[in-house]
């Protein structure tokens, strides 16, 4: 299966959440052919999430697992250590006291 390019995804997922009225920022803007995307959820109550994409070696099936979470400073500094390692690292950030960022949703893996 062809992967799309990370800033078409990107483009695409800004345009799905802001028409759910999610507030949705690109913090870090990386490579636009293939860097890779963080996804950090504040939940606008002091906590965070951060997501990245994780590929299963067996079946090629992309899924998104937690990297971090707990205190949304501690979640900056572990997204901070991830950009110091990879400078064409795109990172997102979804503020939703409810918690939703649709990476569960269909399309988005």
């Amino acid at each position: 299966m062809t992967r799309l390019a990370s800033g078409l995804w990107v483009s695409a997922y800004l345009a799905r959440l802001q028409a759910e009225g999610i507030g949705v920022y690109v913090v870090a803007r990386g490579d636009d052919t293939a860097g890779a995307v963080l996804v950090k959820l504040a939940t606008m109550d002091g906590q965070a999430k951060a997501f990245q994409r994780s590929v299963d070696l067996m079946t090629g099936a992309r899924t998104w697992v937690v990297l971090s979470e707990g205190d949304e400073r501690a979640v900056d500094e572990s997204i901070a250590k991830q950009r110091g390692f990879d400078p064409d690292l795109w990172v997102i950030e979804v503020e939703d006291a409810r918690g939703r960022h649709m990476l569960d949703e269909p399309g988005l893996d």
